[in-house]
């Protein structure tokens, strides 16, 4: 696949200034490095970023994620890979990504599994790490990144 354009964060680069300081405060959340790029994961799982699932392996591995539980992540609900925790913020991802799916896109059986994991700082880098994920497949969707291109 070839990008359709240079992508927009290489454009317009004063775009994209914020995102290392968002990062930054996402991993002081205290949520788990391997949790947060597992949330990532799906996200981008569910909206096909070719360039993003690439990425999120990546890093994942970087983080310290196992083989066995990346390429579990799409089928998390039927392993016994990924801890309750893990599973409250896997499914908080999905809600908070597929809004059109049901009439109440987060529905409190799903805010209420995940806040018995997580403070809500915990639960602040979980959403913005939702968030953020699903900007960049928007992007990378767009002008068709490829996976494993090069942002240099």
């Amino acid at each position: 696949m070839t990008a359709r354009m240079k992508n927009p964060a290489m454009v317009l680069p004063d775009a994209m200034q914020a995102i290392p300081l968002l990062y930054k405060a996402m991993h002081k959340g205290g949520v788990a490095q391997t949790t947060l790029e597992l949330v990532h994961l799906r996200v981008s799982q569910l909206n096909g970023c070719s360039a993003c699932v690439h990425a999120g392996v990546q890093t994942s591995k970087k983080a310290g994620e196992t083989d066995e539980r990346l390429h579990a992540v799409a089928a998390w609900r039927e392993t016994d890979f990924f801890t309750d925790a893990e599973r409250a913020a896997l499914e908080l991802a999905e809600a908070a990504t597929r809004l059109t799916d049901r009439s109440d896109p987060v529905p409190d059986p799903v805010w209420d599994e995940a806040v018995k994991h997580y403070d809500e700082s915990a639960m602040s880098a979980i959403i913005l790490m939702i968030a953020t994920t699903n900007f960049f497949n928007r992007i990378n969707i767009t002008v068709k990144e490829p996976a494993g291109a090069s942002w240099n």
